[in-house]
Protein backbone atom coordinates (compact mmCIF):
# COMPACT_ATOMS: atom_id res chain seq x y z
CA UNK A 1 0.00 0.00 0.00
CA UNK A 2 1.62 3.05 -0.75
CA UNK A 3 1.56 6.78 0.25
CA UNK A 4 2.29 8.95 -2.93
CA UNK A 5 3.21 12.60 -1.51
CA UNK A 6 1.64 14.85 -4.54
CA UNK A 7 3.69 17.85 -5.06
CA UNK A 8 2.19 20.66 -7.12
CA UNK A 9 3.92 22.51 -9.27
CA UNK A 10 3.43 26.59 -10.55
CA UNK A 11 5.59 29.21 -11.84
CA UNK A 12 8.49 26.07 -10.69
CA UNK A 13 8.15 26.65 -7.29
CA UNK A 14 5.93 24.08 -4.91
CA UNK A 15 3.21 25.53 -3.91
CA UNK A 16 0.08 24.39 -1.55
CA UNK A 17 -3.15 25.70 -1.21
CA UNK A 18 -4.29 28.64 0.98
CA UNK A 19 -6.25 28.45 4.37
CA UNK A 20 -8.37 31.52 3.86
CA UNK A 21 -8.84 31.32 0.54
CA UNK A 22 -8.62 27.16 -0.98
CA UNK A 23 -8.28 28.55 -5.03
CA UNK A 24 -5.39 30.62 -3.93
CA UNK A 25 -1.76 28.85 -3.69
CA UNK A 26 1.22 29.78 -1.24
CA UNK A 27 4.45 28.84 -2.37
CA UNK A 28 6.81 26.85 -0.13
CA UNK A 29 10.11 25.97 -1.90
CA UNK A 30 11.26 27.17 -4.96
CA UNK A 31 13.30 23.46 -5.79
CA UNK A 32 10.93 20.76 -6.54
CA UNK A 33 13.88 17.82 -6.50
CA UNK A 34 14.65 18.80 -3.11
CA UNK A 35 11.05 18.29 -1.93
CA UNK A 36 10.91 15.42 -3.81
CA UNK A 37 14.32 14.01 -1.92
CA UNK A 38 12.93 15.06 1.21
CA UNK A 39 9.43 12.55 0.50
CA UNK A 40 11.77 9.94 -0.77
CA UNK A 41 14.08 9.90 2.06
CA UNK A 42 10.76 9.37 4.72
CA UNK A 43 9.90 6.61 3.18
CA UNK A 44 8.20 7.44 -0.47
CA UNK A 45 8.08 5.22 -3.44
CA UNK A 46 5.71 6.58 -6.20
CA UNK A 47 5.64 10.93 -6.26
CA UNK A 48 2.76 12.41 -7.98
CA UNK A 49 3.71 15.61 -9.43
CA UNK A 50 0.96 18.39 -10.51
CA UNK A 51 2.22 20.87 -13.05
CA UNK A 52 -0.57 23.49 -12.66
CA UNK A 53 0.47 25.73 -15.15
CA UNK A 54 -0.41 23.54 -18.12
CA UNK A 55 -4.06 23.05 -16.30
CA UNK A 56 -4.76 26.10 -18.38
CA UNK A 57 -2.33 26.09 -21.19
CA UNK A 58 -2.02 22.44 -22.23
CA UNK A 59 1.27 22.94 -22.37
CA UNK A 60 4.02 20.98 -20.50
CA UNK A 61 5.30 23.81 -18.57
CA UNK A 62 6.71 21.89 -16.01
CA UNK A 63 9.09 19.30 -18.29
CA UNK A 64 12.54 20.57 -17.24
CA UNK A 65 11.70 20.66 -13.63
CA UNK A 66 10.11 16.48 -13.48
CA UNK A 67 13.19 15.53 -15.30
CA UNK A 68 15.60 17.34 -11.86
CA UNK A 69 13.12 15.43 -10.23
CA UNK A 70 13.53 12.38 -11.53
CA UNK A 71 16.93 12.74 -12.02
CA UNK A 72 17.07 13.14 -8.14
CA UNK A 73 15.14 10.41 -7.29
CA UNK A 74 16.47 7.34 -8.41
CA UNK A 75 14.69 4.29 -9.06
CA UNK A 76 11.83 5.99 -7.75
CA UNK A 77 8.19 6.26 -10.08
CA UNK A 78 7.29 9.67 -11.02
CA UNK A 79 3.49 10.35 -12.14
CA UNK A 80 2.67 13.56 -13.99
CA UNK A 81 -0.70 15.07 -13.82
CA UNK A 82 -2.17 18.37 -15.20
CA UNK A 83 -3.08 19.90 -18.87
CA UNK A 84 -2.45 16.56 -20.64
CA UNK A 85 -4.41 18.04 -23.91
CA UNK A 86 -2.14 16.43 -26.33
CA UNK A 87 0.07 13.86 -27.32
CA UNK A 88 3.14 16.56 -27.34
CA UNK A 89 2.34 16.98 -23.64
CA UNK A 90 2.23 13.49 -22.62
CA UNK A 91 5.67 12.63 -24.71
CA UNK A 92 7.64 15.82 -23.31
CA UNK A 93 6.59 13.95 -19.47
CA UNK A 94 7.94 10.85 -20.70
CA UNK A 95 11.05 12.37 -22.23
CA UNK A 96 11.76 13.58 -18.90
CA UNK A 97 11.78 10.35 -17.66
CA UNK A 98 8.20 10.08 -16.04
CA UNK A 99 7.02 6.70 -15.32
CA UNK A 100 3.29 7.67 -15.78
CA UNK A 101 1.13 10.48 -17.22
CA UNK A 102 -2.54 11.13 -15.75
CA UNK A 103 -5.33 12.21 -17.98
CA UNK A 104 -7.84 14.16 -16.15
CA UNK A 105 -10.95 15.76 -18.03
CA UNK A 106 -9.56 15.60 -21.22
CA UNK A 107 -9.77 11.44 -21.16
CA UNK A 108 -13.29 11.48 -20.66
CA UNK A 109 -14.24 14.00 -22.90
CA UNK A 110 -12.53 12.59 -25.70
CA UNK A 111 -11.85 8.90 -25.17
CA UNK A 112 -9.95 8.27 -28.19
CA UNK A 113 -7.27 10.24 -26.57
CA UNK A 114 -6.48 7.47 -23.94
CA UNK A 115 -6.65 4.57 -26.84
CA UNK A 116 -4.12 6.26 -28.83
CA UNK A 117 -1.97 6.57 -25.93
CA UNK A 118 -2.37 3.46 -24.77
CA UNK A 119 -0.54 1.96 -27.62
CA UNK A 120 1.62 4.47 -28.25
CA UNK A 121 3.11 4.20 -24.40
CA UNK A 122 1.44 0.67 -23.08
CA UNK A 123 1.48 0.58 -19.72
CA UNK A 124 2.39 4.37 -18.94
CA UNK A 125 -0.84 6.21 -18.81
CA UNK A 126 -2.92 6.38 -15.92
CA UNK A 127 -6.95 8.10 -16.43
CA UNK A 128 -7.95 10.61 -13.19
CA UNK A 129 -11.46 9.76 -12.94
CA UNK A 130 -13.42 12.33 -10.64
CA UNK A 131 -17.00 10.76 -9.12
CA UNK A 132 -19.75 11.90 -7.89
CA UNK A 133 -22.87 10.41 -6.65
CA UNK A 134 -21.86 7.72 -9.10
CA UNK A 135 -21.50 9.35 -12.30
CA UNK A 136 -18.09 10.92 -13.93
CA UNK A 137 -18.15 14.55 -13.34
CA UNK A 138 -16.10 16.45 -15.67
CA UNK A 139 -14.68 20.33 -16.57
CA UNK A 140 -13.89 20.99 -13.35
CA UNK A 141 -16.28 18.81 -11.44
CA UNK A 142 -19.51 21.14 -12.76
CA UNK A 143 -20.81 18.32 -15.12
CA UNK A 144 -21.83 14.83 -14.92
CA UNK A 145 -21.21 12.53 -17.69
CA UNK A 146 -23.53 10.26 -18.63
CA UNK A 147 -21.24 7.11 -17.76
CA UNK A 148 -21.01 5.66 -14.08
CA UNK A 149 -17.15 5.61 -12.56
CA UNK A 150 -17.51 1.69 -12.67
CA UNK A 151 -18.27 1.87 -16.73
CA UNK A 152 -15.84 4.62 -17.50
CA UNK A 153 -13.15 2.74 -15.33
CA UNK A 154 -14.17 -0.73 -17.31
CA UNK A 155 -14.05 0.98 -20.70
CA UNK A 156 -10.70 2.93 -20.23
CA UNK A 157 -9.35 -0.72 -18.74
CA UNK A 158 -10.17 -2.11 -22.26
CA UNK A 159 -8.07 0.88 -23.76
CA UNK A 160 -4.91 -0.03 -22.26
CA UNK A 161 -4.39 2.57 -18.90
CA UNK A 162 -2.35 1.20 -16.57
CA UNK A 163 -4.41 2.07 -13.40
CA UNK A 164 -7.05 4.72 -12.61
CA UNK A 165 -6.36 7.62 -10.22
CA UNK A 166 -9.92 8.45 -8.23
CA UNK A 167 -11.22 11.26 -6.85
CA UNK A 168 -14.71 11.38 -5.07
CA UNK A 169 -15.73 15.28 -5.58
CA UNK A 170 -17.00 16.94 -1.74
CA UNK A 171 -15.66 14.64 0.13
CA UNK A 172 -12.41 15.15 2.22
CA UNK A 173 -10.23 12.54 4.47
CA UNK A 174 -12.85 13.26 7.60
CA UNK A 175 -15.90 11.07 6.07
CA UNK A 176 -13.53 8.46 4.91
CA UNK A 177 -15.11 8.90 0.94
CA UNK A 178 -12.14 9.13 -0.76
CA UNK A 179 -11.07 5.70 0.49
CA UNK A 180 -14.29 3.49 -0.07
CA UNK A 181 -15.51 4.80 -3.29
CA UNK A 182 -11.76 3.87 -4.50
CA UNK A 183 -11.83 0.58 -2.77
CA UNK A 184 -15.40 -0.24 -3.97
CA UNK A 185 -13.99 0.54 -7.79
CA UNK A 186 -10.88 -1.38 -7.02
CA UNK A 187 -13.12 -4.05 -6.54
CA UNK A 188 -14.82 -3.80 -9.57
CA UNK A 189 -11.66 -3.85 -12.24
CA UNK A 190 -8.70 -5.73 -12.70
CA UNK A 191 -6.33 -2.46 -12.95
CA UNK A 192 -4.73 -0.80 -9.65
CA UNK A 193 -6.92 1.77 -8.40
CA UNK A 194 -5.27 5.15 -6.44
CA UNK A 195 -7.33 7.23 -3.94
CA UNK A 196 -6.95 10.68 -4.67
CA UNK A 197 -6.91 11.61 -0.93
CA UNK A 198 -8.02 10.25 2.44
CA UNK A 199 -5.69 10.07 5.05
CA UNK A 200 -4.67 12.85 7.01
CA UNK A 201 -3.55 10.66 10.46
CA UNK A 202 -2.25 7.12 11.10
CA UNK A 203 -5.92 6.03 11.63
CA UNK A 204 -6.59 6.54 8.01
CA UNK A 205 -3.72 4.51 7.20
CA UNK A 206 -5.25 1.92 9.22
CA UNK A 207 -8.53 2.26 7.31
CA UNK A 208 -7.20 2.79 4.12
CA UNK A 209 -5.26 -0.85 4.15
CA UNK A 210 -8.27 -1.85 5.97
CA UNK A 211 -10.14 -1.29 2.39
CA UNK A 212 -8.58 -3.87 0.47
CA UNK A 213 -5.51 -5.31 -0.65
CA UNK A 214 -6.52 -4.39 -4.42
CA UNK A 215 -5.92 -0.19 -3.71
CA UNK A 216 -2.21 0.53 -4.92
CA UNK A 217 -2.59 3.10 -2.29
CA UNK A 218 -3.38 6.71 -1.81
CA UNK A 219 -2.03 10.91 -2.86
CA UNK A 220 -1.32 12.50 0.33
CA UNK A 221 -0.42 16.27 0.06
CA UNK A 222 -1.47 18.77 2.42
CA UNK A 223 -1.59 16.56 5.69
CA UNK A 224 1.87 16.31 4.67
CA UNK A 225 2.18 20.49 5.72
CA UNK A 226 0.09 19.43 8.56
CA UNK A 227 1.92 17.16 10.33
CA UNK A 228 1.76 13.78 8.86
CA UNK A 229 5.07 11.87 9.69
CA UNK A 230 5.60 9.88 6.10
CA UNK A 231 7.83 7.91 7.29
CA UNK A 232 5.60 6.65 10.04
CA UNK A 233 2.89 6.29 8.03
CA UNK A 234 4.54 4.04 5.28
CA UNK A 235 6.01 1.97 7.79
CA UNK A 236 2.36 1.73 9.51
CA UNK A 237 1.09 0.33 6.08
CA UNK A 238 3.90 -1.79 5.67
CA UNK A 239 3.33 -3.38 8.53
CA UNK A 240 -0.41 -3.88 8.17
CA UNK A 241 0.15 -5.56 4.65
CA UNK A 242 2.67 -7.80 6.18
CA UNK A 243 0.10 -9.23 8.77
CA UNK A 244 -2.41 -10.32 6.29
Amino acid sequence: MLLIPAIEIKGGKCVRHGTSKPRDSVAYSDDPAAVASLWVKAGARRLHVTDLDSLASGKPAQAAGVEKIVAACPGIQVQVAGGMKSEEAVQAYMDAGAAFVVLGTRGVTTPHLVNDLCLEYPGHIIVGLESKNGKVATEGWSKLADADVIGAAEHFQREGAAAVLLSAVGHGVEDGAQVEAAAALARAIAIPVIAAGGVARLEDVRKLCAAGQELLGALVAEPLHDGLDLAAAQKLADSLALSR
